[in-house]
């Protein structure tokens, strides 16, 4: 069987057990967490990341696909800590987020996918951690120029070494068309991309356009949040998408970004399970409720994320 890389070194594809599509480690907006380093109390913050990557461990969950960017703060060795304490997979990425450097504004595509390829076969930094996963992002307004010059070195990246890419897209605006697109128009093999924040929308039929084009769909953010579709109406998506056939390729995850910890600041007692266990104590027995089979539930969480990782049929 293929393997998949992890922060920890590759593993055996079969192993990944349970798999969140879209989440985040440890996310530093303004890359705060590096540049400001001393504003933070660490041992708070990597006791707490611990405890919830633990917990999600406990509660079934095997691995955590993590879309940090560099524009995120990503701290690849932080998270290589943290999952060896947990005891659990994760896959890190190379990319970029929406917060696009300047230094890649007049980057040549070709330019950036060196970096990205880099990333994944070298390593990320001053470590010989390689990336799993690519990631790319376009928001509010669409593809940008310089988000342009992203897709297209992602895409470059992804076809020279087979690593798969994931999106971040403003589903409202109907952004991943605009990813699909510019995908297409490099020539990159289409299920070698997820589409996500795709249950930021209800309009299947768009959604629907999306999986005729052969990506795969990550059903994130789950549980929701103000001004966005609830857990109810993500779950109403995912059926209608299920019921239409399309299960064998969506995947779910939560896109939880917790943030490191500021000194002097206690985090916030645990009200409940630990967000990463949304999807499975919520928002899957809901889906059981409503009659989706156990077995479809299983190819979402394992099997379709595990194709998507490898590419294996």
């Amino acid at each position: 069987m293929a393997t998949v890389q992890t922060v920890l070194g590759p593993v055996d594809a079969g192993s990944l057990g349970v798999t969140l599509s879209h989440e985040h480690v440890l996310v530093g907006m303004g890359e705060d967490n590096h540049h400001y380093p001393w504003r933070f109390d660490w041992e708070a913050t990597r006791a707490n990341t611990i405890r919830e990557l633990r917990e999600a461990r406990e509660g079934g969950i095997g691995t955590i696909i993590d879309l940090t960017t560099p524009d995120l703060g990503r701290d690849v060795a932080f998270v290589r800590d943290v999952a060896r304490e947990a005891g659990i997979n994760v896959v890190v990425a190379t990319g970029i987020w929406r917060d696009i450097p300047r230094s890649f504004w007049t980057r040549d595509p070709d330019e950036i996918a060196d970096i990205f390829v880099h990333e994944i076969e070298t390593g990320i930094g001053t470590t010989d951690i390689r990336a799993g996963v690519i990631k790319v992002a376009n928001d509010m307004g669409g593809v940008t120029p310089e988000g342009e010059r992203i897709l297209r070195g992602a895409a470059r990246a992804c076809k020279r070494t087979g690593i798969p890419i994931s999106t971040h897209q403003w589903a409202p605006e109907e952004v991943g068309w605009q990813q699909v697109q510019i995908f297409e128009d490099e020539g990159v093999q289409m299920d070698r991309v997820a589409i996500g924040h795709s249950a930021d929308t209800t309009d299947v039929d768009y959604l629907e356009r999306l999986l005729q084009r052969g990506v795969f769909l990550s059903m994130d953010r789950y549980p929701g949040a103000p001004g966005r579709p609830t857990w109810e109406q993500r779950n109403a998506t995912v059926k209608a998408l299920i019921d239409r056939g399309w299960a064998g390729r969506l995947m779910l995850g939560h896109d939880y970004a917790p943030m490191p910890i500021v000194k002097g600041q206690q985090p916030p007692p645990p009200q409940g399970p630990t967000r990463y266990l949304f999807v499975s104590t919520v928002a899957v027995p809901a889906l059981l409720r409503d009659g989706v089979p156990q077995e479809t539930i299983d190819a979402m969480l394992r099997d379709v994320p595990r194709r998507f990782l490898t590419g294996e049929a």
